[in-house]
């Protein structure tokens, strides 16, 4: 899990990067929560997704937002983080130029700074928004959602109300061929206390359903995982 430093916008950006083995395997992008609610690339949910898409070979990256651990510049309202993970993806993509798509997942505030990126992004092929944050930012961005992608959150969020996500998710237009997919996780609240090993088994059996199965972690990893 290599230690990296790379040029944002408003200087160094802290990530930790695993390059594929093979120069031609897909990118994944790992965005963090709010970095005013303690927010930082090693939260125990974008580092599990870092891990997802490692197992399938994937070269995948995840970062501090600006102002976070070593990150330099100051929170910026989400304007400012956008432009860190635009960054971030090249930086990526820099090593990766035969990648033949990446994909996008983020937690939380994340959550909404990927689906914003995916729609500036076309080489970004699929999403995952775990507790998207829908009853604080506009989503009205995705006019249309260019990508498919799923959803998840609890249905014991106080932050984020089910209700709200199933009401906001349903009113989003994507592009024809693509679908937005949600999945309540049962008792979870917006953090997955208790209930993160459950989000993460929709998660990966969303990925065996919607990638290649070239993607697919080897059949010994889910049998020591199970």
């Amino acid at each position: 899990m290599p230690e990296v430093i790379f040029n944002g916008p408003e200087g160094r950006l802290e990530g930790r990067y695993h390059p594929s083995d093979d120069p031609q395997a897909p990118c994944a992008l790992i965005l963090p929560p709010h970095p005013k609610a303690g927010g930082h690339m090693d939260h125990r949910i974008p580092v599990a997704m870092y891990e997802q898409y490692k197992r399938r070979g994937f070269s995948v990256l995840r970062f501090n937002f600006r102002g976070v651990g070593r990150s330099m510049g100051v929170y910026d309202n989400g304007q400012g983080e956008l432009q860190d993970a635009a960054y971030a993806l090249d930086y990526m993509q820099s090593f990766n130029q035969n990648a033949p798509f990446s994909w996008v997942s983020g937690y939380s505030f994340g959550a909404w700074i990927g689906m914003q990126l995916l729609m500036r992004r076309p080489e970004v092929a699929g999403f995952i928004s775990m507790s998207l944050p829908t009853n604080t930012y506009d989503f009205a961005f995705l006019a249309p959602c260019p990508a498919s992608g799923l959803v998840t959150y609890g249905t014991e969020d106080p932050i984020v109300p089910a209700d709200d996500v199933d009401r906001v998710v349903s009113k989003i237009r994507v592009q024809k061929g693509h679908e937005i997919l949600t999945h309540r996780i049962e008792g979870a609240d917006h953090f997955y206390t208790n209930h993160l090993e459950g989000a993460l088994e929709v998660i990966e059996d969303y990925l065996d359903d919607t990638l290649d199965p070239r993607y697919s972690p080897p059949r010994e990893m889910k049998l020591l995982e199970g």
